[in-house]
């Protein structure tokens, strides 16, 4: 009797503690921002966009078992004003990227979860894991470095790769590059 009492406690202390480990995210003052590049014969003649993506909710760990996940609310992504655009042009892009890109309705959430940490040095971490973006789930890699108390990583994905077509205007003549760049900072929350 005392057998599966003892390796219930033994679990239950390994689980906590394995909790204990674990850092929420601090989504006060964590981020991601998406640069989205234009294209085409009269790319001139179009925007470039930054994107603000707030992470909504988020774990990680720096000691065993090494992991990061993390979720970003399609609905509260926000294209950052641009004083060279007027009001409703601002608006219409804001309505675009919801409505026709993001389709934020029918996908309200993005996510990354951690398959594989390595640890590079004693502040950077390569990071292997699953972005799903738009329905779509695709292997991710990206280096993160820490400076201070900040997380920090860049990547490059493409829309189509996640099912996304790029929007276009003009029959193609500007349009929005496939490859977008995000660059991911995120801190703890103090407990």
């Amino acid at each position: 009797m005392r057998l599966p009492l003892t390796r219930t406690l033994i679990f239950l202390v390994t689980a906590l503690s394995a909790s204990a480990q674990d850092k929420i995210i601090d989504v006060e003052h964590s981020a991601i921002t998406i640069h989205v590049g234009k294209a085409g014969l009269f790319s001139g003649a179009g925007h470039e966009h930054w994107v603000n993506a707030p992470i909504s909710s988020g774990t990680f760990s720096e000691v065993d078992p090494l992991h990061v996940e993390f979720k970003v609310d399609t609905a509260k992504m926000a294209v950052k004003p641009d004083p060279k655009v007027d009001a409703a042009t601002q608006a219409q892009i804001q309505k675009d990227m919801q409505d026709i890109t993001l389709e934020s309705a029918k996908y309200p959430e993005i996510r990354f979860r951690s398959s594989r940490i390595e640890k590079q040095t004693e502040r950077q971490w390569k990071v292997e894991g699953s972005l799903t973006l738009h329905g779509v789930t695709k292997p991710v890699t990206v280096t993160v470095d820490r400076r201070g108390e900040v997380y920090a990583s860049h990547t490059v994905i493409k829309q189509t790769d996640f099912g996304i077509k790029p929007i276009t205007v003009g029959g193609g003549l500007i349009k929005v590059k496939n490859e977008i760049e995000l660059d991911f900072q995120f801190r703890a929350l103090d407990r």
